[in-house]
């Protein structure tokens, strides 16, 4: 079996934190590997000495057998798509290979980069409906990881050897991703390998047949899928395993609790969330379950400040650097920005109640960082949307709208999160929360079902199953 990848002893420091600590290990042709561990345990700074984007404080990185400098230069079949989608949005799909692949250049490059990308897109996502010349911007963000998932599989300027899918399926649904599964059982039969990071435990054992797990660092445990159960591997990851689900929460706000919000669709169909109550939205990625929350919270900036019946109201987004995220401020101010109202006075901000604030929502949600005053962009991905969490529950908002606000979470933080959701809840609170994970779902009072822009259907807590959020997707 040829090696491609080798880490021998590597370690990566920023500063005081040790990111990757004395790692040994060998990726290798014709292999599906899962990389895990939980947010901060070292896997996004891997990826990027594997790629030669970062270089290692100690060790040595080898391609095909040779040491390799820090440079991406000669790793050109080395290819990976990040958690954080990279693609320009001001660019057509076709014109995004660029980027990626310089040597598209010269008279006709456009004709030679539409047909790349549509051979690729082909075969990873067969009914992609994707067209080459639409502008990035305006695609779903479901159909942006279809294009990149696409642009790192495409065959220009030599084939790849070792693809890196860094949550790959956060924005796809079901029948996207086990297209993916499918289409990377035939790359890695051809000789390719793949690196898949994912906090979808089923999609590990899924789409895998080695794991290696990272906690804090260090490389705990590598070896066949086989070897793992579900409470072993969690286990190494460092998390305890619960014997059971998550508790129920009771059945859902009474009918007479007070609307928190009512909207309709296109066809007049009703939206209700009561207080205390935890809505759902399903339904197949890009049916338009973003834009129904982005309209009630277009409708609040626009009538809220006229109507008195209208709840506060606050976002946590999906894609957070797009959305959520101020990246050059600290955690501090992106945890208070919606709360600044609430911490002034006559003579301006009350600059110890903000720094109280952030902490305590900081040590609610188990935020790992230095402190609160450290860059947000220093926290891992997940950190990263625990602040936003904290930006929304620290607002004291009635009614919290939450846009799959868990991509490339870990298994804990998403337990925590579950469990603060619920006693938020319990406290009055009203949740309108799409996403794209069944299990996520369970943990709704009540779901609605959107396709093609509509609600196809409203299921209650007893009523909430793959087989009826599927039927209602479809029409059926």
């Amino acid at each position: 079996m040829t090696d491609i990848i080798t880490l021998r002893n590597v370690s990566r420091s920023f500063g005081r934190i040790v990111a990757v600590n004395d790692v040994s290990v060998t990726f290798s042709r014709g292999q599906r590997v899962g990389l895990v561990g939980h947010n901060g345990a070292g896997k996004s700074t891997l990826l990027h000495l594997i790629t030669g984007n970062l270089t290692p404080t100690g060790g040595a990185v080898e391609h095909g057998g040779q040491a390799v400098a820090s440079t991406t230069r000669g790793r050109a079949d080395v290819r990976c798509v990040q958690q954080e989608l990279s693609l320009c949005a001001n660019l057509t799909v076709a014109e995004n290979m660029r980027i990626t692949f310089p040597a598209l250049r010269g008279l006709g490059w456009r004709r030679s980069a539409r047909a790349a990308i549509m051979r690729s897109l082909n075969a990873t996502f067969p009914d992609h409906g994707i067209d080459p010349n639409a502008l990035v911007a305006n695609l779903p963000l479901s159909k942006r990881q279809q294009v990149e998932i696409a642009r790192a599989f495409a065959v220009l300027d030599g084939e790849p050897m070792l693809v890196i899918l860094d949550e790959p399926t956060s924005s796809l649904d079901r029948t996207a991703s086990e297209q993916l599964f499918k289409y990377i059982e035939q790359f890695v039969a051809s000789g390719g390998s793949v690196i898949l990071v994912t906090h979808k435990m089923d999609e590990v054992f899924r789409a895998t047949d080695r794991i290696v797990v990272l906690r804090d660092g260090a490389k705990v445990a590598d070896g066949p899928t086989t070897d793992f159960s579900f409470e072993s591997l969690v286990g190494k990851m460092g998390h305890a395993v619960a014997s059971k689900p998550a508790p129920s929460r009771r059945s859902g706000a009474p009918e007479t609790a007070s609307p928190r919000i009512t909207t309709r669709d296109a066809a007049g169909k009703q939206l209700i969330a009561r207080a205390g109550e935890i809505v759902g939205l399903a339904g197949l990625a890009g049916h338009g379950q973003t834009e129904i929350i982005r309209n009630i919270l277009a409708e609040h900036r626009v009538n809220g400040a006229a109507r008195t019946s209208m709840p506060e109201v606050a976002l946590v987004a999906g894609d957070r650097r797009s959305d959520g995220l101020f990246a050059a401020w600290s955690i501090k101010r992106n945890i208070s920005i919606c709360s600044l109202h609430r911490l002034g006075s006559s003579i301006g901000l009350n600059l110890g109640a903000e720094h109280d604030l952030a902490r305590h929502w900081c040590e609610v949600l188990q935020v790992k960082c230095e402190g609160v005053d450290a860059p947000v962009m220093s926290l891992s991905g997940g950190g990263q949307q625990k602040a936003l969490f904290a930006r929304a529950l620290a607002s004291g908002a009635e009614l919290i709208l939450m846009d799959d606000p868990m991509r490339g979470v870990d298994i804990g933080t998403k337990r925590g999160v579950y469990e603060l959701v619920r006693q938020e809840a319990d406290k009055g609170r009203a949740f309108i929360w799409y996403t794209t994970e069944f299990d996520e779902l369970l943990e709704c009072d009540r779901v609605y079902v959107v396709r093609d822009h509509l609600i196809s259907g409203e299921l209650g807590r007893d009523q909430v199953s793959e087989e009826n959020i599927v039927a209602l997707s479809f029409g059926q």
